[in-house]
């Protein structure tokens, strides 16, 4: 098959993108993270690691350092049946009032209905910037890679290696972007059938407990900061590191990732904040300057 030059170029480019990405193999459970929070809810299967919630306690675990770029992936396998009430998350943080923040959270649903899976994006400490789509698959059925992308262009979640969302670099609009602090790695189970749920109309059913989500092939690739160092020095370090992250191949989506992000947008998103004018009667500035 015959293929023009610039489809050349952009096959080169996604091949380099995803070979780039996967340059380290996948570590165990115990050399890359620890629980934090009921360790007692947790069961081990192998490389598969299971974290249950049940009416005493859910269950969490934190990545064993901090990280500056790169990229954070796990499988996921989500609480099968009537998970309505629970979330599931996925998200890395720094610390502090004014901290950042990048959240995967999978809101459970009655039996039949769709997940719906949240993202966040938290800069100084500051939220507000849900958006919300329905899967195309049952995130139930078997296990599903969930993946964060971070460096200092932009910051891709990905379902899949498919991105579902960026939020990209717009300090030359005046634009806080998050590059100046390390961030953890966390997952938690954990009810909230205050709101998870049709808006906490439909409550959690223990009679189902306990519910189990489990994980598999935990990979974190990024720039490892210190505790005993400060943010500052390791923001110079890992910003000039030359890492892998800062490639210009992955300053922004290439053509295939945009049409992908295009087509997830248009089948699956059921909020995005930026259109939400009961909260926000003056759109978002970042939202002003977003292409996606």
């Amino acid at each position: 098959m015959a293929f023009s030059s610039s489809s050349s170029l952009i096959t080169l480019a996604l091949l380099l993108s995803l070979s780039v990405c996967s340059v380290t193999s996948t570590s165990k459970f115990d050399e890359l993270f620890q629980p934090y929070w009921a360790a007692d809810h947790f069961s081990f299967d192998g490389d598969t690691v299971n974290m249950k919630l049940d009416n005493f306690s859910g269950a969490g675990f934190s990545s064993k350092s901090k990280y500056m770029f790169g990229k954070v992936n796990v499988q996921i396998k989500l609480v099968e049946g009537d998970s309505a009430g629970t979330v599931t998350a996925f998200y890395m943080s720094s610390d502090g009032a004014k901290h950042h923040e990048f959240d995967f959270e999978f809101l459970g649903n009655t039996t039949g209905e769709p997940y719906i899976v949240q993202t966040n994006v938290y800069v100084n400490g500051v939220g507000n910037r849900e958006q919300r789509l329905n899967l195309w698959f049952d995130p139930t059925k078997d296990f599903h890679a969930y993946s964060i992308l971070w460096n200092q262009r932009q910051v891709v979640f990905l379902v899949d290696e498919t991105p579902i969302r960026v939020h990209s670099n717009l300090e030359h609009k005046g634009i806080p972007f998050p590059k100046d602090q390390a961030m953890g790695v966390y997952s938690s189970i954990w009810n909230a059938d205050d709101w998870a749920t049709q808006g906490g109309r439909v409550k959690t059913d223990w009679t189902h407990a306990p519910f189990v989500a489990s994980y598999r092939s935990f990979e974190i690739n990024g720039c490892e900061c210190p505790v005993s160092t400060a943010d500052s020095d390791n923001a110079k370090r890992c910003a000039s590191s030359g890492g892998w992250w800062d490639q210009p191949i992955l300053s922004e989506l290439n053509v295939h990732q945009s049409h992908q992000l295009i087509w997830v947008r248009a089948n699956h998103m059921i909020y995005d904040y930026c259109s939400d004018a009961g909260r926000f009667p003056s759109v978002p500035v970042e939202c002003e300057h977003h292409r996606h």
